[in-house]
């Protein structure tokens, strides 16, 4: 929806002397001066109440566009003309709240994309790293595998491993360490 400036005065005042021998249609509520001036003098201040509640400049703009728009289609059963602004930014709050609506509605339609899977080629190469890994494991010394699978597969602390396995804190580090070099020296070798 364009975005539509305020009424240069010199041409609003050629418009407001080509009025003056018309009447207004509209016998009780407010003009389309009155609405005119409300549109000069508040745009800028509706424009940021939109701000406060929508996040981007172009909604906020189409939601005090349509505001005036609707205000103006209405202006008969506004009664009294003082009120045109109070009936502007309420509406200006609503169309805000729907338009949040429909943005979260249709966040919540939108197709959820697939999760990414691996091709049958990827799968049969993790199940035969996984197994040169368990293999691997196997052929390390007994601590040296339990510390290794509390460590990075039960993922406890190193404290909570030496609690465990009745051993030092040191203990933990140096049987880590040793059994991640020897894994590596295998799986290298296998590769």
């Amino acid at each position: 929806m364009p975005v539509i400036a305020p009424m240069p005065a010199a041409r609003s005042a050629r418009l407001s002397s080509q009025r003056e021998g018309a009447e207004e249609s509209v016998a009780a509520g407010t003009t389309v001066d009155h609405l005119t001036e409300t549109y000069r003098a508040h745009y800028r201040s509706l424009l940021g109440l939109a701000a406060l509640l929508l996040d981007d400049t172009a909604s906020c703009e189409d939601v005090v566009q349509e505001a005036f728009i609707r205000v103006h289609s209405a202006r008969s059963r506004v009664r009294e003309p003082e009120k045109t602004l109070a009936y502007l930014r309420q509406t200006v709050v609503n169309l805000s709240r729907s338009a949040l609506r429909r943005r979260i509605l249709g966040l919540k339609l939108l197709s959820k994309p697939m999760p990414d899977m691996a091709s049958a080629e990827e799968g049969a190469y993790d199940q035969l790293e996984r197994d040169a890994l368990i293999k691997a494991m196997r052929g390390l010394q007994r601590r040296q595998r339990e510390v290794l699978v509390l460590r990075y597969f039960a993922d406890m602390t190193e404290a909570q491993v030496a609690e465990t396995l009745g051993i030092s804190l040191g203990s933990v580090k140096a049987y880590g360490s040793r059994g991640i070099a020897a894994l590596r020296v295998v799986m290298e070798a296998q590769a």
